[in-house]
């Protein structure tokens, strides 16, 4: 047993808390900036969620999970997507060993805690979809045997939202099972200036193990041990009242309903509530508030939202029908949420 499961109450909250600034902070060694970025990773991590990373390039996306794996100590792989690129190319295949005669099966960059699937919408949906069974199941199958993947598995894809030329859609079903959609946007003056004058220096950066994937695994389980999410959990069911309300025609939301084409699916009721509770203990709180949920709303929707052509061209963003959708949904369970 490891001494994160060992701490308790408010030493549990400190605990973790330590651990993801020290991570933030081997991070930030390399990565200047891009705040939301490195948290939205980091909160993954402890909910077992995968993530899509969107941002025009040279925005610090690959060298951020790079850098990340170093100061966790993770196995880490990097897949380049291109049109060429074939399914077995991930997953791995099975050859014939001329010796034995006997099959045998080459394991792909898929048998990793890392994955960093870069620019994932340049390979088509064939080869996009050789990761569904890894993401949801965390399991593959090659020829006629299944194999577990680590326990700690994570997918960390990155798109560039301006091409067009080469690249295709994502699956909706794929799309699904990412738990956050993070938007990377350009740095500011001083982060630049800043992220150029490291460059020009040209120095190695020492970085320090600061977790390990087991340790992240008990972190996991104790987070879930300290804030359970049952059927009758505050938490829970004003998640499921906001995620039900970005489905067109559902009760009590004509607001919006002649805007979205499509909502977001169960998955994201409880991607948006396993995500609010690390958020709150990121932040050294030891109940979920309607404002961890609120935070946690955007990344987790946002792409689960189809818009109708109509919102489309009035120029509305998934991100403008959260928001209305947050100050709209009652939040009936304000004093349960502060009572548990």
């Amino acid at each position: 047993m490891t001494e994160a499961v060992q701490t308790e109450g408010l030493e549990a909250i400190q605990y973790i808390n330590e651990k993801f600034d020290k991570v933030k902070k081997e991070v930030e060694k390399v990565i200047v900036g891009q705040d939301d970025m490195i948290e939205a990773i980091i909160i993954a991590l402890f909910s077992d969620g995968h993530v899509l990373l969107e941002g025009y390039p040279g925005l610090g996306k690959t060298i951020t999970v790079k850098t990340l794996s170093k100061a966790i100590d993770a196995k880490f792989q990097r897949v380049q997507f291109t049109p060429d690129l074939i399914p077995s190319d991930i997953t791995g295949f099975e050859l014939c060993d001329p010796e034995t005669r006997k099959s045998v099966v080459q394991k792909g960059p898929v048998f990793t805690n890392l994955l960093l699937a870069d620019e994932i919408n340049r390979a088509p949906a064939k080869v996009q979809s050789a990761l569904l069974e890894s993401m949801q199941e965390k399991q593959v199958t090659i020829g006629r045997e299944t194999f577990k993947l680590e326990k700690l598995f994570t997918v960390l894809a990155t798109q560039n939202p301006i091409e067009i030329s080469g690249t295709y859609l994502l699956p909706e079903a794929e799309v699904d099972r990412f738990m956050f959609k993070i938007k990377i946007t350009y740095p500011s003056y001083a982060e630049e200036r800043e992220i150029a004058e490291r460059q020009v220096r040209d120095e190695d950066v020492k970085l320090d193990v600061v977790l390990s994937p087991e340790e992240i695994i008990s972190l996991r389980h104790l987070i879930a041990e300290k804030i359970p999410l049952h059927k009758e959990s505050a938490i829970l069911k004003y998640s499921t009242r906001i995620v039900r309300a970005t489905r067109p025609n559902s009760d009590g939301n004509g607001y919006i309903s002649n805007l979205i084409m499509y909502g977001a699916s169960p998955r994201a009721s409880i991607y948006l509530a396993k995500a609010s509770r690390v958020y709150a203990f990121l932040t050294g709180s030891n109940m979920v508030l309607p404002e961890h949920i609120h935070k946690m709303a955007y990344p987790v929707l946002r792409h689960r939202i189809i818009l109708t052509h109509e919102a489309e061209s009035q120029g509305t963003d998934p991100d403008d029908i959260i928001e209305t959708i947050l100050s709209k949904v009652p939040i009936l369970e304000w004093e349960a949420v502060r009572g548990n």
